[in-house]
């Protein structure tokens, strides 16, 4: 089977719409089809474009034998609606400049960006007389009314909802992160529950995977590694450190990524006077990414209280487990859900940090609970959401189309 992705977020880009769509072409590989993806050049979030692609239309390079066509997105940060939109078009449009490069094949995967990718997508399904398949990472624009970005009822949402109904209904198939979705795309939009396949993002065990880490030391690591955007509560960790600095000497928590509320999250340090919070303002390597990970003792998932439950599941999630190491998720929801039915870790209400400095206490003083539940998420990963497992549930949906 050949299969092309159109995915303008794709590594070494951060965020989960990147690992999925890595994650899925990874997959595709292991269970014996080829894959061409058309991305842009790497550029989120900061929007520091590499210098080999800076103003050139495309560059055509081979990631783990994934054939990437990398396609022009200006040098801008990806913060605020408008320089979203901006980006997006400008992927939207430079995607479709490589269509002759692009030979038989047999489906295409609109992975991200949400609902947007399906217009290259339909025009190259057109063209090459082949089905589209949408991926949905976050259901749009309910994700941006979730985060207040948006308000309902005004001519923008209108707009995304007239998009996101002619995407969900021009697809042959639409695979969502996480079955809290099913709902607004089947519901809200009355699509055809049948075409509807929950495909979870999974995770690479044989890139993330435990590793023995000799830290010389008798620090304790709290670990947070991605984006620094609005769907994180940075306070409530800055906050817990606080509490924790007076009872335990030997905690330190470690804040590391990159997006727009770094400088927030660096003037808090200052203004709480904190020394025993490291923010690194710094995007790295996936393989640094795994050994920050394993050099950390527990980590953490810090969503924001928007005041309704969370219905995605971060990628991030995974790559916790995958590592064994065990979780302190502060969210309601789906992610809540899935950590304690995967018993890997802890949840809690987000913005409780008295709540979390309890639970770090509690892990920190009996680690043959912490060890446990580290072991619990790295057996669930392994058992369950493996690439090459979600490679093979993809397929079965690509089947599908040809009911």
């Amino acid at each position: 089977m050949k299969v092309l992705i159109i995915a303008q977020y794709f590594p070494p880009d951060m965020g989960g719409g990147a690992t999925r769509a890595y994650n899925v072409a990874k997959g595709l590989i292991l269970n014996g089809c080829k894959v061409i993806v058309i991305s842009a050049f790497p550029h989120y979030p900061h929007g520091n474009i590499p210098h080999k692609y800076r103003w050139k239309p495309f560059k055509i390079e081979w990631s783990n034998g994934i054939k990437v066509i990398r396609t022009f997105v200006p040098p801008i940060a990806s913060k605020g609606l408008i320089r979203r939109v901006i980006l997006f078009t400008s992927f939207i449009i430079s995607s479709l400049f490589v269509l002759p490069l692009i030979d038989n094949i047999d489906v295409i995967w609109a992975a991200n960006p949400n609902i947007l990718s399906i217009i290259p997508a339909l025009i190259y399904g057109s063209i090459k007389k082949v089905p589209v398949t949408l991926n949905v990472d976050d259901p749009w624009p309910e994700d941006l009314y979730f985060f207040n970005l948006v308000k309902k009822k005004s001519i923008f949402s209108k707009i995304a909802e007239f998009l996101a109904r002619m995407a969900y209904h021009k697809a042959k198939a639409i695979t969502p992160i996480s079955p809290g979705y099913i709902k607004i795309i089947s519901g809200r939009y009355r699509v055809n529950p049948n075409k509807i396949h929950v495909v979870r993002a999974g995770v690479d065990i044989h890139k993330f995977k435990p590793l023995k880490m000799d830290t010389n030391d008798k620090i304790f690591r709290i670990t947070y590694i991605g984006a620094f955007s609005i769907a994180y509560d940075f306070d409530q960790i800055l906050l817990a450190a606080k509490i924790i600095e007076k009872e335990d000497k030997d905690i330190r928590f470690i804040i590391q990524g990159g997006g727009e509320l770094a400088n927030y999250i660096k003037s808090r340090v200052r203004e709480l006077n904190l020394k025993n919070v490291e923010v690194i303002d710094k995007i790295v390597s996936r393989d640094e990414v795994v050994r920050i990970l394993n050099m950390a003792d527990m980590l953490i998932l810090p969503l924001r209280n928007f005041g309704k439950p969370y219905l995605g599941i971060s990628s991030k999630i995974y790559e916790y487990q995958a590592v064994g190491k065990p979780i302190i998720c502060c969210a309601i929801g789906q992610p809540a859900r899935y950590v304690e039915e995967t018993k890997s870790g802890i949840s809690l209400s987000p913005g409780d940090y008295k709540a979390i400095v309890k639970n770090i206490l509690y892990l920190k003083n009996n680690p043959h609970i912490a060890e446990k539940l580290g072991f619990s998420g790295r057996q669930y990963v392994v058992n369950n959401l493996t690439i090459k497992r979600i490679g093979l549930e993809i397929i079965k949906c690509f089947k599908y189309l040809s009911k």
